[in-house]
């Protein structure tokens, strides 16, 4: 696989940073989002990784979440998360990532996430199938949502409590039609995703960098990977889209339809 070695090699790198860090850390509220924090390990692990694809892929672009959008005019876009469950890492909570994919114009072809503080790197490459560890895995083959564990990732929004309430009844909704909820707003519950753990996660305030590395490793563990209207997700022109807001559908290949239904009912 032709991303496999760097990808694992600089999550690895990056895993060591995050977990020399953990516990030790202060915490900042970013001003433009009360929702979102900022450590200097976001900053430190984001500097390492992309100064590692300026390395390695020194034409292609680079979208990190802190350093920004660097654009080499290149088909090809690195999508970085130095750290996907900031609040989580800094609060002492092991239920946080590290997050790296790659779009090729606007489709996801490469992807890897990292859980440091459970030691376990997935990567996933187009039509090569998703790994744990060097172990394939699969999402789950359930049938029966009902029969299934399910993670939604919620933020509050103070500018405008009518959407968080409208969120809520959506979230009662899902509640009555699974097993039962689970929530590390992270990339936690993507990975559980991915090996068959949870049925499903859903979330409706992400940004590109949450989603591309998740997108490749679901969709190659056998999953459906989503807006919230059953639509494929949108990375045209991606170094415009810092900025946006995503949706995402994430679930297995035979929940995924009775999801959409539960949110457009």
């Amino acid at each position: 696989m032709q991303y496999q070695s760097f990808i694992t090699n600089v999550l690895e790198e990056a895993s060591v940073i995050a977990r020399e860090q953990f516990g030790k850390v202060q915490s900042s509220i970013k001003t433009t989002d009360n929702n979102q924090v900022l450590t200097e390990t976001d900053l430190e692990i984001g500097y390492k990784i992309v100064g590692k694809i300026q390395e390695k892929y020194p034409s292609f672009n680079i979208i990190d979440e802190e350093a920004g959008v660097i654009d080499h005019q290149s088909e090809f876009t690195w999508v970085v998360d130095p750290i996907d469950g900031t609040s989580n890492f800094a609060n002492g909570i092991p239920t946080y990532g590290i997050l790296l994919g790659l779009l090729q114009n606007d489709h996801p072809v490469a992807g890897g996430m990292a859980l440091p503080n459970f030691n376990e790197i997935y990567y996933a490459e187009k039509n090569q199938g998703a790994w744990l560890n060097n172990q394939s895995i699969q999402v789950t083959s359930s049938h029966h949502l009902l029969e299934n564990l399910v993670a939604y990732g919620i933020d509050g929004h103070q500018e405008n409590p009518q959407l968080t309430q409208q969120e809520c009844d959506l979230l009662a909704k899902i509640i009555l039609s699974i097993r039962n909820l689970r929530t590390s707003n992270s990339a936690y519950d993507f990975a559980m995703v991915s090996k068959g753990a949870y049925g499903a996660y859903l979330n409706q305030t992400s940004k590109i960098w949450d989603n591309v590395a998740p997108q490749i490793i679901i969709e190659e563990a056998g999953g459906i990977y989503t807006d919230f209207q059953g639509q494929p997700i949108d990375y045209s022109s991606p170094l415009t889209k810092a900025e946006q807001n995503f949706n995402m559908v994430a679930a297995g290949k035979n929940l995924h339809q009775e999801i959409l239904k539960i949110i457009n009912s």
